[in-house]
């Protein structure tokens, strides 16, 4: 058995898949290792909500990049359907970002003048207008941001889709393989040193989410990153009776597939703790009802936790190590990961390659932090 490849990619979450699936689109002969389960961690954990409008105000470049990331959607579900035979849920019912208070919208009124600007569609919804579109929707939203273009798929299918599909296409992936260190000499990457024997490549990508700090730690890069604790619950109902995706601040409802209902997120930073609290939970579920409040009449499903990687600017990290040529690193995506992974793995797929991107990558450059600091 040959263990030579021509990338090797450390992570088996949405990222990790996307990367491995462009990849192979490219003809690469690929090596994909997951220390676990494939999508156990943030990618499992996820709604799934394409939201590039709803989080962010529609200045800067991780707005650039969220929103032809989302534009990839409609034909990536078709791809995997066809290689994989998985389907990814897409749905594109918009999204509404309701206010709560006459602050939150001036503000969003503000968003929504910016994102017009940008060339996208934004309209404002008054609370009445919301509840004629969503009847069962409370009467303490005053307002809301329709985001025609803001959708959902379902997380783990998306992640599941990546991966069967780069398996279809010759990615070779092994579960519970876990990377202890780098093959590093004069400059490059040589490969990997495993829980399995060695490996070897001249380009391996890190895509390890909120681990991926530990790790690269010890090539002498330190990450400005951290973990991020979400917590949610889901319920569940007899009939469809919410069908927009609902985003306030602290609280968020996706609707999904026969009646169910994510409720998220909490945020605790700092912590790798996957315990479900019921402070947390109790939080969220006062904050759905003052949302909707017939929800208190939906059935029980469960309740869970992820762990998302949050960076101190906010911002991604898309890019070569600063020390050791092919040696790349796609982490930091907090709770954009689902959202950003198309095109996070076609950026990282032209990296390895060598070949120019029409976008702009100095803002996710992996030595920025620094290099603002020299």
């Amino acid at each position: 058995m040959s263990y030579v490849y021509d990338a090797i990619v450390v992570g088996g979450g949405v990222i990790g898949g996307a990367i491995a699936y462009n990849l192979a689109k490219r003809g690469g002969k690929v090596l994909l290792l997951e220390k676990e389960r494939l999508a156990s961690k943030a990618s499992g954990a996820a709604a799934g909500m394409l939201g590039a409008q709803a989080e962010m105000d529609g200045e800067g470049s991780l707005f650039q990049l969220a929103r032809k990331s989302r534009a990839m959607f409609t034909q990536l579900a078709g791809e995997i359907k066809e290689t994989s035979g998985i389907d990814i849920e897409l749905i594109n019912k918009g999204m509404l970002k309701v206010a709560l208070n006459e602050q939150q919208q001036h503000e969003y009124k503000r968003v929504i003048a910016i994102q017009r600007q940008s060339g996208e569609q934004a309209d404002w919804m008054t609370g009445e207008e919301v509840r004629r579109k969503e009847p069962v929707l409370s009467d303490a939203i005053t307002g809301a941001m329709h985001l025609e273009k803001d959708g959902q798929v379902e997380a783990t299918q998306l992640t599941l889709g990546f991966l069967k599909s780069a398996v279809a296409r010759g990615v070779v992936i092994k579960e519970f393989v876990e990377v202890y260190y780098f093959q590093l000499s004069k400059g490059k990457v040589s490969g990997v040193v495993t829980n399995e024997g060695n490996f070897y490549s001249e380009n391996v990508i890190v895509a390890g989410g909120a681990w991926s700090k530990k790790l690269l730690s010890k090539t002498g890069l330190q990450l400005d990153t951290y973990p991020v604790k979400g917590e949610c619950f889901s319920v569940v109902s007899h009939s469809q009776i919410l069908t927009t995706t609902v985003f306030s601040h602290g609280c968020y409802l996706v609707p999904k597939k026969w009646g169910r209902i994510i409720v998220g997120a909490t945020v605790k930073p700092r912590t790798f703790c996957k315990k479900v609290t019921v402070e947390g939970i109790s939080i969220l579920m006062e904050q759905a009802k003052k949302l909707m409040p017939s929800i208190v009449e939906a059935e029980w499903e469960r309740a869970w936790a992820g762990i998302r990687p949050q960076t101190a600017d906010g911002l991604p990290y898309l890019g070569e190590h600063p020390i050791y040529k092919g040696l790349f690193i796609a982490t930091g995506h907090f709770r954009n990961g689902i959202l950003l992974s198309p095109i996070t793995g076609e950026v990282i797929a032209d990296l390895v390659e060598g070949k120019p991107t029409s976008l702009n990558l100095e803002p996710f450059r992996v030595d920025r932090l620094v290099r603002q600091l020299t």
